[in-house]
């Protein structure tokens, strides 16, 4: 079923981090951060190589070291995805990895130290053409705001961006992007909603700590999704203490739910009942984990009977609806019947059949439109 999206994005400044366009009218860009220790250079590029290839299209490595920033040096020269250097205190690794070939430096100017350190930092970004991301959270905030505030707030969050961004003016230097995060969903959508309107730089998304897989996938996609439901947005990360791969896919499931962003398949499937004629859930899980590679765009509906599964196979690319027998539809068309004992192996092959196809006419479309 087809709806026009009513999400009308907030404009802000365009930056670029490697060959990734944040902000303007550039895609929401999903990012993930490694959890490999990153002097183990094999580990943390094997990761990353694996968000690359589950949609990532921004990385961000943790560099606490100056031991930790010569393995960066090597991890850059090993992918082609844009990174970033998270960096905090140490002001001389920002400028070595600034010289290793990083895209991003994200810091808190406010630690980094005296004026001319920050400086330094900037001068070494605008000397590479790199952006700098201020990252604001509320586990960490200056001891007077605390003090001021009682406790973290949304007004709190903000004085303290207001801070580094202030720095940042002060030396002439506009490229960059900013969060402002809280494990609190109300906190942190707050903080987002008061600071949108008082800058213009893109806003990096989402909620810091989250919790696990399921409670993580919940509590980002309700903070998240109220966020960019009203434009909010230009990068987002689901903060999940669970594979970073996993926080690639809730990202990439998030944008396409709101239709800001399409890749792969778009599954519909019933929850399934006594009305089921196949086993929906057990198929289900069988067909997502065999066309996981697949980067279509495309939708497929699972329906285990005949009560919705006609309708919502007929505004879909693929669409079984369980009976007996089973009915499948090819672009809204009865394209025949399916038997429950070859179910998924069908599908399958349907499936791979119809994004083949559908790739070949969008190349054919692109040509003749050249």
């Amino acid at each position: 079923m087809h709806f026009e999206n009513p999400i009308k994005r907030r404009q802000s400044r365009k930056i670029w981090v490697g060959d990734v366009p944040v902000g303007g009218d550039a895609p929401i860009a999903i990012q993930t951060m490694t959890n490999t220790e990153t002097t183990d250079v094999a580990a943390t590029v094997a990761q990353i190589q694996r968000a690359q290839d589950a949609g990532a299209d921004i990385v961000r490595v943790s560099v606490p070291t100056m031991d930790a920033a010569e393995a960066f040096g090597k991890i850059r020269k090993e992918v082609n995805i844009p990174l970033v250097a998270d960096i905090h205190f140490d002001y001389k690794i920002a400028l070595r990895v600034a010289d290793l070939g990083v895209d991003c430096l994200r810091i808190n100017p406010g630690n980094i130290g005296r004026e001319d350190r920050v400086r330094a930092v900037v001068d070494a970004a605008r000397h590479n053409g790199i952006p700098i991301r201020i990252g604001v959270n509320a586990g960490s905030l200056e001891k007077d705001l605390q003090k001021k505030y009682g406790e973290p707030t949304p007004a709190a969050l903000v004085e303290s961006a207001m801070r580094h961004i202030d720095i940042l003016d002060r030396l002439n230097f506009p490229d960059f992007k900013l969060s402002l995060k809280a494990s609190d969903i109300f906190m942190t959508v707050a903080a987002y909603k008061q600071i949108a309107s008082q800058i213009e730089q893109p806003l990096h998304l989402g909620i810091t700590e989250a919790g696990g897989l399921r409670g993580g996938t919940v509590k980002s996609s309700i903070g998240l999704g109220l966020l960019l439901w009203e434009g909010i947005g230009d990068t987002i990360r689901v903060s999940l203490a669970a594979d970073p791969i996993e926080e690639v896919k809730v990202g990439w499931d998030m944008l396409k739910s709101l239709k800001l962003r399409s890749r792969g398949i778009n599954f519909i499937a019933c929850p399934s009942c006594s009305r089921q004629n196949f086993d929906v859930i057990k198929t289900m899980n069988e067909l997502e984990m065999r066309v996981d590679d697949i980067r279509t765009d495309m939708s497929v509906a699972v329906i285990g009977c005949v009560v919705n599964g006609p309708g919502e196979s007929k505004e879909t690319d693929i669409g079984l609806a369980g009976g007996q027998p089973n009915l499948v539809y090819i672009d809204g068309k009865p394209a025949g019947k399916l038997s429950n004992e070859t179910l998924v192996d069908d599908l399958e092959r349907m499936i791979r059949e119809r994004a083949a196809s559908l790739d070949e006419e969008r190349k054919n479309l692109i040509a003749s439109d050249s």
